[in-house]
């Protein structure tokens, strides 16, 4: 792709997402989810491949179902209420349809199917912006629209998307399968507090664009997409392959890593709004994620590349990419969990 289309996209990109998040009416509000999703079709799409091809028609589908929909309710509460303010969304059926389309956008289940797939047709860098960049502006509007929607509706959703990430995970091989999944999960912990503290789901969006980025990079300095190519990774770069463990490990929330803050914090906020069972069942479903997440870290540091044909060997040449968002990435998954009593300072 030429680098000046490059840049137009990556700015329309940014620019879908900065109206999103400035709008106060729902029209302006979906015009930058539509420039959004209509700025990263063509990357997708770029890799003249049927699964690229595939990928990008199932995103586009699902985005313009949402899309359609977030149209459908915000009419419907301009015709109840005579406002489109996006903080005046008190409709009940506008709420709960617009919070659907919202959770279709972003990938929560049980509207999640698209995810899966879609990140599987991508390449690494396009797959690092769909499962960060592309989360913000949705986001955006959730956390505006949380309070009035009904709480047993995000309690739901955050519960089904923390159980369908962790099992769907399970018997994956494909990373950026693996990573769709991770991302459904971590999406489930967001939309859990979101009513009962956004500052809480912002931080922890934050800390899991950190990690997911460290990861996607770490995948491309290795050029690896499925786990076998993971026991190669070792003999190249251990240091690298070393440091990819151990945020596999901070996303899959282990102390001391930074991973570990957000999950502690959300425990901690529901045990605290007398929500026990909820608090109980989240971190019991983080230990399926955790299984996967130990899956990877294990053929990347305990198994030896295979002896076979199955893989081709990679050559061990000199690497010239660009590592230094990766060292920033890297370093802030790893090492940001003594900032935790200044984070609750700043949520609190």
């Amino acid at each position: 792709m030429s680098p000046y289309i490059a840049t137009i996209l990556l700015s329309s990109l940014g620019l879908g997402t900065t109206l999103t998040f400035m709008s106060s009416h729902w029209f302006l509000a979906w015009m930058g989810l539509e420039i959004n999703t209509l700025a990263i079709l063509p990357l997708m799409a770029q890799h003249h491949h049927p699964r690229a091809a595939e990928a990008t028609t199932k995103y586009f589908l699902a985005q313009a179902t949402a899309a359609a929909t977030i149209l459908f309710a915000s009419t419907i509460n301009a015709w109840a209420t005579g406002e489109w303010n996006i903080t005046c969304l008190t409709h009940p059926v506008a709420t709960t349809l617009a919070m659907m389309a919202l959770a279709l956008k972003v990938g929560l289940a049980p509207v999640h199917f698209w995810m899966p797939p879609v990140m599987q047709g991508l390449d690494l860098p396009t797959g690092l912006i769909m499962a960060t960049w592309q989360k913000l502006a949705p986001f955006a509007l959730i956390i505006q629209i949380a309070q009035t929607t009904h709480p047993q509706l995000l309690t739901t959703l955050g519960l089904l998307s923390v159980f369908i990430g962790g099992w769907g995970g399970l018997n994956q091989t494909q990373l950026r399968k693996i990573l769709a999944y991770s991302s459904i999960a971590h999406l489930g912990w967001m939309i859990i507090i979101v009513q009962l503290k956004p500052q809480l789901t912002i931080m922890t969006l934050a800390i899991y664009v950190l990690m997911t980025a460290a990861t996607f990079l770490t995948f491309k300095l290795v050029s690896a997409t499925k786990i076998n190519t993971l026991a190669t990774s070792w003999s190249k770069t251990p240091i690298m392959t070393t440091m990819a463990a151990l945020a596999l490990l901070s996303l899959g929330g282990l102390p001391p890593l930074t991973g570990f803050m957000p999950k502690w914090l959300i425990l901690q906020e529901l045990a605290t709004q007398d929500l026990p069972l909820t608090a109980t069942i989240m971190a019991l479903s983080a230990l399926l994620s955790l299984y996967f997440y130990l899956r990877l870290c294990y053929a990347m540091t305990l198994t030896m590349s295979p002896s076979t044909n199955n893989s081709s060997t990679p050559w061990r040449l000199q690497n010239t990419q660009n590592t230094a968002p990766l060292a920033i990435f890297m370093t802030t998954t790893l090492l940001l969990l003594p900032l935790t009593p200044l984070a609750q300072a700043l949520i609190n």
